[in-house]
């Protein structure tokens, strides 16, 4: 593999770059970093580690945790990056090292398809909370408006203690259900689009249409602000928490050690799922950002570099949010157990209702929103840009698409997203949205595909020889420790995944709404439509080369294929192959999106 002439090729046809840009090559390393901070960091550090973490013995989680990092999370993370950079190619094309398993790249592209088409409705609802920050009182703080119901209450406390007896709902639930989302009764009533929730969705994609319109010349330097902000924004939120009062209790109940939780399946089970969701894996992005480093980029340290940042932001978080927590308990006289929440539920409620009983509200709850969008607008953008990239490596030169310029396919992919993301501004999109989050890109998606990519690059490509060229790129071979890791991680890979599928339950909605039986067959087609592409593809490569002996078959298969000197020199078959995969792909996001509007 030339991976230099690659790289040229790439670069030219994919990014454009201006003929004195290969003078600025060391200058990429920092954008690398900053890009995968702002694509891995995202709100699942914020509002899904510290409720893990306090759920799963407190301080004693750190140390399955921890276990999991090493043992799983930087070794598949160092895998998709140091591929990527090998490769100089994106999360499809990089599966050249063992063509019979192309269907990994494939996969890759479904579910981050799938994840850029449903996390931009966090950023929506983001926004629409953030343009109702400049009023005081905040518009969620008080009951009397039209959206309200004569069961709306201020009081928290006596929502805590007395729901069940007396129907009492909170002002910020009925903001939240019946201002923003206009909660229909369950997926199959989808309602009327809210309209301004349609403005802010246009708005946030116009925003990630044009930090990516020229790939990573435009997108690297956005994402200096976007990557750092939120960090100024979680200091500045943790001086103030704590300084409120409760918040020692939040913090001392977030951190306090329950040694039993140890010999629970469960926790070890959120700690290994906890890593995949926060580390982004398996998504392809990771290795289209790698693509775009040096040769000689030292990917290795900057494995360990970025664990780092990712898990001591998420252990950072923590301090953020459950003295905020300890403070709202205290204010309210409940227990801080009746306050602690997760996902959605902590930034759309659980927050906001602490913001509310601050001094100055609307200062706080404009610098937590703002934080809340910028966090999740590089994990967008960034995912985006992986897509795209995905895309623009498997489209024939010679098609019509493929001759078209980078800004008409981001422009068309962006413009698919905003019309499906259609369907969860309804009136009953939170159904949708919680059933693309629960199955398209859930644990046992990621978890599939970590697996099989661990198969491949440590069984079937060989580890010896992918450690080789590591240290080609780098100068020296890794510690022994990755080797043997990406081997054996797949023991660890293959349990948590069991776990998961033996411990299926139904998709619920806020413990109430039960999804009906339609609703999971819709789910399935969400998970299959990328776990089916690796063996579809396996399948295929084993057709088309059936003339063979099997096990000539087999090999052949799985010999890398060598890049190519211009984007145009395909061979023919080696260009059917491409439709072929751009086909499976969009054929199976058909599938899927027909079974929704069905």
């Amino acid at each position: 593999i030339d991976p230099d002439q690659q790289r040229q090729e790439r670069y030219q046809r994919l990014v454009s770059w201006h003929p004195d840009e290969q003078s600025k090559k060391p200058d990429r390393q920092m954008d690398f970093i900053m890009s995968c901070v702002g694509f891995a960091v995202g709100l699942g550090n914020v509002w899904r580690f510290p409720y893990l973490c306090y759920k799963n013995g407190g301080g004693v989680f750190l140390i399955p945790y921890l276990l999991m990092v090493f043992v799983g999370g930087v070794p598949v993370f160092f895998l998709e990056i140091a591929l990527g950079q090998f490769m100089k190619q994106g999360g499809v094309a990089s599966w050249n090292i063992a063509p019979l398993f192309k269907g990994l790249g494939l996969a890759s592209m479904v579910i981050v398809f799938f994840c850029n088409t449903y996390y931009i409705m966090v950023l929506v609802w983001g926004l629409y909370f953030l343009a109702h920050s400049f009023t005081s009182p905040l518009p969620w703080a008080t009951c009397g408006h039209e959206w309200n119901t004569v069961n709306c209450t201020t009081n928290f406390s006596r929502v805590a203690s007395c729901l069940e007896h007396t129907g009492l709902r909170s002002s910020v639930m009925e903001f939240w259900e019946r201002k923003v989302l206009r909660l229909s009764g369950g997926l199959d009533e989808v309602g009327d689009i809210n309209g301004y929730l349609v403005l802010c969705l246009l708005a946030t994609w116009v925003i990630v249409y044009f930090c990516i319109w020229k790939g990573v010349k435009s997108a690297g330097k956005v994402v200096y602000f976007t990557a750092v902000f939120p960090y100024l924004v979680l200091v500045v939120l943790f001086v103030h928490g704590v300084s409120l009062p409760g918040a020692v209790n939040g913090i001392i109940y977030y951190l306090k050690p329950d040694w039993s939780k140890l010999s629970e399946a469960q926790v070890w089970i959120d700690a290994a799922t906890q890593i995949f969701f926060s580390y982004a894996i398996g998504l392809g992005a990771l290795t289209a950002l790698g693509s775009y480093n040096r040769f000689n980029n030292n990917c290795y340290q900057d494995a360990f570099i970025l664990a780092l940042i990712n898990s001591g932001t998420s252990f950072f978080a923590g301090f953020v949010v459950f003295s905020v927590l300890g403070f709202m308990a205290a204010e309210q006289g409940v227990d801080i157990s009746n306050v602690a929440e997760s996902g959605p539920g902590l930034a759309f409620i659980a927050y906001p209702k602490a913001v509310s009983l601050m001094p100055l509200a609307p200062l706080w709850a404009v610098l937590f929103f703002l934080m809340l969008l910028v966090l999740g607008l590089d994990s967008q953008f960034v995912g985006v840009e992986g897509f795209i990239t995905g895309i623009i490596d498997m489209l024939p030169p010679k098609s019509f698409l493929g001759s078209q310029r980078r800004e008409v396919i981001v422009a068309i992919c962006c413009f698919t997203c905003f019309t499906i993301d259609l369907s969860m501004v309804t009136e009953g999109g939170m159904y949708v949205f919680q059933l693309f989050d629960y199955y398209s890109a859930s644990g046992i998606t990621l978890l599939w595909q970590a697996f099989w990519e661990c198969v491949v690059v440590a069984w079937v490509y060989g580890a010896d020889r992918f450690m080789d060229n590591v240290a080609c790129m780098i100068g020296y071979r890794p510690l022994p420790y990755m080797k043997w890791v990406l081997k054996g991680c797949l023991c660890v890979l293959q349990a948590v995944f069991l776990f998961h599928v033996v411990n299926y339950k139904r998709l619920v909605y806020n413990a109430v709404y039960v999804y009906p039986w339609w609703g999971e067959v819709l789910g399935c087609f969400l998970a299959l439509s990328s776990m089916l592409c690796i063996p579809l593809t396996v399948l295929y490569k084993l057709y088309v080369s059936r003339h063979v002996h099997v096990r000539n078959s087999v090999h052949t298969c799985n010999t890398p294929i060598p890049t190519k000197k211009t984007p145009g020199s395909k061979s023919e078959t080696q260009q059917e192959v491409r439709y072929f995969e751009f086909f499976c792909m969009i054929f199976g996001q058909f599938l899927s999106f027909s079974g929704l509007v069905l």
